[in-house]
């Protein structure tokens, strides 16, 4: 360099900013390349030599919880001469990809949680489906929509499409595309907005959550914000993250957008299931654990948790769900009017009620787990499937067959109370011993397991899971019509700006046997999501029916002619909550207790990766961390791009 030019720039520029100039520079060279050659994935606990991939001695493991989270994680244990038992409370595996059998006008059909895309970018669920041989199962989308209402501003429909490009390109590709490009609002003159790009292209996984994580999205974005970017992308994608805007923490939603836009070349299209997810999915993941000798156990439940020695020694369980003796904890429910001295506990498809604080009644229908209504002449309706119990709980009519559930209350603490069954189902505890065990629950499953556990627990667990949050309710309506109509969106197509509907899905175009439906019957199946909910909103599940249907003719005006013919409604609140200042104490992978394993969504992954994804990795992560402590070749992990291109600037 010219001797004179070198003095320039040394007096005029700094060192910290002729390093990032010429980090851009070498970036600029990357990005270039990235449009015309498709980036690979990134690698994630590769080990460094060859080492066995098998167990040469026995060891046993148990995995509690039988989602994603728990199958990936068994499925991986079992491949590799570990002895597995998977024990799961519900009757049907998979957790929020579980479907199971219901009939539509004499017809028997598969009703799920939900309508779930797979995005290309699922690395490490792809690789379980190209191990299992599952990718017939699999349809794709040719693209994803977002269709917005409001009154203020009115934008046009998004179409996100396949992509290739890494970002930058992948950006200008959606802006090119893109017929609200002008309503963004973006100006990176003005500083605030440069923040704010900053921000979503400059993901790191220490840097975002230090500055971001101790505030909610909606205090982030409060100052001077996009507001076309709001619009259009963070809100709707937000509440796509099962979390409502105003609990949900900053730096999480930075997490995301680097793992769902940023981060990866893929794009937004992705794939469906060709049947129910429990058929495509979970059943291949279960036949390949039990080819192994891997024991699967459904409709059982964990009494106790036995500690010895700072780790878990065993577990104990019964047969039986709803009527396992097991005591336990749930919270005042103020957002349900009361009816008289009635008083009601719990939330979402797990609700309570009690007059006299000694006796509770479940309100939750025994047909298909709708939450029941209290009437004007004392007796319970189901809002979903007409079933009545009499004020005691006992059948009237059907379709139900069996009795409201009935439990005593043990103590009361505040504003909870402790229930336990009040005719549990006689049945022997049977005892679990093993070398490992993975507890792979939902967060209220984990919370029970640390509540019901007996010996020396490290007092750090119990903190680290007594702090997880549990999100807002999510409700999904199934409705079934006599009628087809025109649809110029996707199949599933993203909605914003409806007080309760933030997706619709097309059945009968994605789902071979919702097909098969309607090519004999003329009609259609549409299916509405409400992400994240907000209980005094909808405090009832017939609130929530209600507002779907209303708002359904509303995105459909063609189905007010049409009779609808069946209806079901899935009402949850157990999705993992990613509250501000939740990060730092979030629960790893490796516990204190040597012998104790996290899986599930809620923990805190060293990579980016979300929702589905999310839960197969961490427990294939769970899986790695038992075979590295015996010695084994660990499962080679893929993600994105683990930080954003200009994280280097921030």
């Amino acid at each position: 360099m010219n001797p004179k030019l070198q003095s320039l720039l040394s007096t005029q520029v700094s060192r910290r900013t002729v390093l990032k100039l010429a980090g851009v520079s070498t970036l600029g060279g990357a990005l270039g390349y990235s449009r015309f050659s498709k980036p690979q994935p990134s690698t994630y606990q590769k080990d460094a030599i060859a080492l066995p991939t098998h167990l040469s001695q026995p060891r046993r493991a148990v995995v509690v919880g039988g989602g994603l989270a728990g199958l990936a994680a068994a499925y991986e244990l079992s491949q590799r001469g570990v002895e597995v038992t998977l024990l799961e409370k519900s009757p049907q595996l998979g957790g929020k990809i579980a479907s199971w059998d219901i009939e539509v006008g004499g017809e028997p059909l598969r009703m799920e949680h939900g309508f779930h895309g797979f995005f290309p970018q699922y690395y490490n669920l792809w690789s379980l489906v190209d191990e299992l041989e599952a990718q017939e199962n699999f349809t794709s989308l040719p693209f994803y929509a977002v269709v917005y209402k409001g009154d203020k501003q009115a934008y046009a429909p998004e179409r996100f499409r396949p992509s290739s490009s890494a970002f930058p390109w992948n950006i200008v590709d959606l802006a090119i595309a893109s017929d609200n490009r002008l309503n963004w609002g973006l100006n990176l003159l003005k500083f605030s907005h440069w923040q704010v790009f900053r921000e979503i292209t400059g993901f790191h996984p220490q840097r975002s959550y230090g500055r971001l994580d101790n505030m909610s999205v909606t205090e982030w974005v409060k100052n001077d914000f996009p507001q076309g970017l709001y619009d259009l992308y963070f809100l709707p994608f937000a509440k796509s993250s099962l979390n409502a805007p105003d609990v949900l923490s900053a730096g999480e939603l930075m997490q995301f957008f680097h793992f769902y836009f940023f981060g990866n070349p893929e794009g937004l299209a992705f794939r469906g299931t060709r049947q129910d997810m429990g058929r495509s999915l979970v059943d291949p993941i279960v036949a390949a654990i039990q080819r192994k000798g891997g024991k699967v156990l459904t409709g059982v439940s964990v009494t106790q948790v036995n500690w010895a020695d700072s780790q878990v020694a065993s577990v104990d369980y019964v047969d039986g769900t709803v009527t396992s003796p097991a005591p336990f904890w749930v919270a005042k429910n103020d957002v349900i009017p009361t009816e008289g001295a009635t008083q009601f506990y719990g939330a979402g498809d797990r609700v309570y009620a009690t007059q006299d604080h000694t006796e509770a009644l479940s309100l939750t229908c025994t047909h298909q787990g709708c939450t029941v209504q209290p009437a004007a002449n004392g007796e319970f309706h189901c809002p979903c499937h007409g079933a009545v119990y009499d004020a005691q709980g006992r059948v009237v009519s059907g379709p139900a067959r069996r009795d409201l559930d009935r439990y005593q209350v043990v103590q009361t603490e505040g504003d909870r109370i402790q229930l336990a069954s009040a005719n549990p189902t006689p049945s022997l505890a049977q005892t679990l011993d093993a070398d490992y065990f993975v507890f792979a629950t939902d967060v209220p499953g984990v919370r029970y397991l640390l509540d019901q556990s007996q010996g020396d627990v490290h007092p750090q667990i119990q903190e680290q899971i007594g702090q997880l949050a549990i999100a807002d309710p999510f409700a999904v309506a199934r409705f079934w019509f006599d009628q087809d109509f025109d649809w110029e969106f996707s199949d599933f197509t993203s909605l914003s700006g409806y007080r309760l509907t933030d997706s619709i899905t097309l059945y009968h175009r994605i789902q071979d046997d919702y097909i098969e439906w309607a090519k004999k019957t003329g009609g259609s199946v549409v299916e509405l999501h409400a992400y994240c909910y907000k209980e005094r909103d909808f405090p009832t599940q017939q609130a929530i029916l209600t507002t779907f249907e209303e708002e359904l003719y509303d995105i459909v005006p063609a189905l007010k002619d049409a009779s609808m013919l069946h209806r079901e409604l899935v009402n949850q609140k157990n999705f993992s909550g990613f509250p501000p200042g939740s990060y730092p104490n979030r629960p790893e992978t490796q516990s204190l207790a040597p012998n104790l394993l996290f899986a599930g969504d809620w923990v805190k992954m060293p990579f980016p990766c979300g929702l589905m994804e999310r839960a197969v990795s961490s427990g294939l992560l769970a899986a790695n961390a038992v075979l590295h402590q015996e010695g084994l070749q660990r499962r080679t992990l893929l993600t994105v791009r683990p930080q954003g291109v200009f994280s280097i600037l921030a």
